[in-house]
């Protein structure tokens, strides 16, 4: 398995400042992003998702169910080579923002009858940091089957349909471990606890991921965005732990000092709670307290009227709260990670030193 010896040349949180003029071009980023999540932090604009497959101006928001929106010169107006340009709209030039920005630098195409898949694909992908763009319209079939060009099983697919409502599909091989079976499901916009649905997501492998006939997924003529994600050694984690309702809490190793996480109760007491949000740009000391919900449009919760939640360490993560959002005793915890600093690079010859709690 490829290690990833410097995170920040594939993911790379950013903070800028808005100034509501049209032209307003951020930098800093460390490389042409193609996926750009961005949220405003002091006030209760929804989240924006960019992507160079489907343009500048086309924004999908990772917190509602709607269709894409064309923003026109007022949004995310052009894609540079170590940033990005943002219109006069205050949703993304206003204020205190945040972007998550992912790389996927290599261009991808796969017919119909190619590799497995029935559904024509085209995409970016970055297979050193297990990370894909896929664009792909539905037939309606069940057991359609779309290639991903990762080269390796997918733990993790977003998807949304553009050109309707419909909610964010999570599924993958890592959530299937994480419940425990196949058709295992996630929704980023909503509550809702982990479930399965065979009329979503089904089987996933080293080329392709298979959809069911859910017209959030599959709807004939439907068009589609999915992003992809195949667990990296010392880049990327998805795994769970399970709350034990102490300010003493679990740890999760990810084998990095993780830079991003992302986490929501998936079954038990408390799964139908909140996702949450960290990085290490807006909380870069621990314990970490600043939180957004990816699922709402809320402003950024304010450190000096929260307590500690968790702390970011050296190969992994550690809860710091009792909070059922966090932490309720029994329940289990779907997680999602980016790097900082990866524990084992190439030059350690693949040994992973023994975990430090």
């Amino acid at each position: 398995m490829a290690i990833v010896d410097k995170s920040t040349d594939h993911f790379n949180t950013l903070l800028y400042s808005g100034n509501g003029s049209s032209g307003h071009a951020i930098t800093g980023v460390g490389f042409a992003p193609n996926m750009v999540w961005m949220k405003r932090r002091d006030s209760t604009p929804n989240h924006y998702l960019w992507d160079t497959i489907r343009g500048p101006e086309k924004a999908v928001q990772p917190n509602e169910n709607y269709a894409q929106g064309i923003y026109n010169t007022n949004g995310l107006t052009a894609f540079g080579s170590d940033g990005f340009t943002v219109g006069s709209d205050g949703d993304v030039n206003a204020g205190n923002m945040v972007s998550w920005n992912w790389k996927a630098a290599t261009s991808f195409s796969n017919n119909a009858g190619a590799n497995g898949a029935t559904i024509a694909s085209t995409g970016r992908i970055n297979t050193d940091a297990g990370f894909s763009i896929i664009s792909w319209t539905g037939n309606g079939s069940n057991a359609a089957k779309i290639a991903h060009g990762l080269g390796s099983t997918p733990g993790m697919v977003i998807t949304k349909r553009l050109n309707s409502t419909g909610d964010w599909q999570i599924g993958g091989a890592s959530v299937n471990t994480a419940r425990g079976g196949e058709n295992s499901l996630l929704l980023l916009n909503t509550t809702a606890a982990m479930d399965s649905n065979s009329e979503v997501y089904q089987t996933f492998d080293s080329n392709t991921f298979q959809v069911g006939v859910n017209a959030s997924i599959n709807a004939n003529g439907g068009t589609l965005i999915s992003y992809c994600f195949a667990e990296k050694n010392g880049f990327s984690k998805f795994g769970t732990y399970t709350g034990n309702g102490s300010t003493n809490g679990p740890f999760s190793y990810t084998g990095f000092k993780p830079a991003f996480i992302i986490y929501k109760g998936s079954s038990g007491s408390g799964a139908a709670d909140n996702w949450e949000q960290h990085d290490n740009k807006r909380d870069p000391l621990n314990p970490m307290e600043s939180v957004i919900y990816p699922n709402l449009s809320n402003a950024e919760s304010d450190p000096a009227s929260t307590t500690d939640r968790l702390d970011m360490l050296s190969n992994g993560f550690k809860m710091r709260t009792s909070s059922g959002d966090y932490n309720n005793s029994g329940t289990k915890y779907f997680f999602i990670a980016f790097a900082e600093n990866p524990f084992v690079t190439s030059t350690d010859n693949g040994s992973i030193p023994g975990m430090a709690k």
